[in-house]
């Protein structure tokens, strides 16, 4: 009975747009609040209080929700059709990571969960709770467990059938179903995750120092960015695909089937001077039903400053002057160093 029922699930979480349906008990991942605790007292975390508060929770499912009895870990791609790393080289246009180029996937993603959960119970009992990136669940680790791949020497998951490009969302459910087994690293040797990023945020091979990572600086960080890592982020103004972009993996990579996924056109490489122009209204209106519209007008455009700043244009000196005397500390420190760095560019072709 549970065999069948197990083989109708992954079947109906096919249906239901999923690429990959995996199942393991929320007690088998034992090693995460040893590494958990690890990464907070070394400070990688940065800003990112939410952690530390809810470690407890994020690093044994169990403790979340005790009744539960087994996780069903889904996988869905969202492979891009464009290189990825194209538009870095486009300096007076911005790179918006892969994920953030049209809707929410959160509000995507949970909708599929949801619908699988309700199937679920109608077919047989018990109670479910979902979860897709914003509840304290360590959904890479339970993936790992679940074998719906591994976590690479980036911390992100990998697997051998969708390489990097996939989203997580996870059922929780008080029936006991039978576990698939946990997947096996497969980096080997290879090191390209770590030796391409701009920032040098991996101190080793599977630890991530969010405090150099250029998703964390562009969109968990408040404030002022350090000066130095500043050139650094080149014109990445939201989030960077850099160590999943070069990971080999990707070669088994399937084609996204959500058509909400898709890059909307207006997005891939925008021009930095329109982007500084927006003021709050306008941010709204053009990131609504955007992760991007979530860090605000006035982090955003610190990020856009910074671009603007790395872009070697000078004619867009004049576009930061503008924002010098912004409301924000943060834009209008980032306004002026973004006419300093320009400003030594003019002097230098002279």
């Amino acid at each position: 009975m549970k065999d069948e029922l197990k083989q109708k699930l992954v079947a109906r979480a096919r249906t239901e747009g999923f690429d990959a349906c995996r199942l393991c008990r929320p007690w088998d991942v034992g090693h995460v609040p040893e590494r958990l605790a690890a990464f907070l007292a070394r400070g990688y975390h940065g800003q990112m209080g939410w952690l530390e508060e809810r470690s407890h929770w994020r690093g044994a499912p169990d403790v979340l929700w005790p009744e539960a009895r087994s996780v069903i870990v889904l996988g869905e791609s969202y492979t891009p059709e464009e290189d990825p790393l194209a538009g870095l080289a486009r300096r007076d246009r911005g790179n918006i990571s892969v994920y953030a180029r049209n809707r929410d996937y959160h509000d995507t993603v949970k909708k599929r969960l949801k619908r699988l959960a309700r199937w679920l119970i109608a077919e047989a009992g018990g109670e479910v709770k979902v979860f897709v990136d914003t509840a304290p669940v360590p959904e890479k680790p339970l993936g790992e467990a679940a074998g719906l791949g591994w976590q690479g020497k980036h911390t992100n998951l990998v697997s051998r059938d969708l390489g990097s490009w996939f989203f997580i969302g996870s059922v929780f459910t008080t029936l006991d179903l039978e576990p698939d087994g946990a997947e096996a690293d497969h980096c080997g040797s290879c090191r390209a995750c770590l030796d391409v990023c701009p920032t040098d945020a991996f101190p080793a091979p599977y630890q991530l120092d969010a405090r150099r990572c250029i998703s964390y600086l562009t969109i968990e960080h408040k404030g002022p960015v350090d000066e130095a890592l500043r050139p650094m982020l080149g014109n990445r103004i939201y989030g960077c695909d850099d160590c999943l972009a070069v990971c080999p993996w990707n070669k088994f990579a399937v084609e996204a089937r959500e058509v909400k996924y898709a890059a909307r056109d207006d997005l891939v490489a925008p021009k930095l001077v329109e982007l500084a122009a927006l003021d709050d209204a306008g941010f709204r209106a053009r990131f609504s039903g955007s992760p991007i519209k979530r860090i605000g007008r006035d982090r955003f455009l610190r990020n856009v400053l910074y671009a603007i700043g790395n872009s070697g244009e000078p004619r867009l000196r004049a576009v930061a002057q503008g924002h010098c005397g912004d409301a924000d500390a943060a834009v209008a420190d980032a306004a002026r160093w973004a006419v300093m760095r320009l400003s030594d560019d003019a002097n230098g072709q002279d």
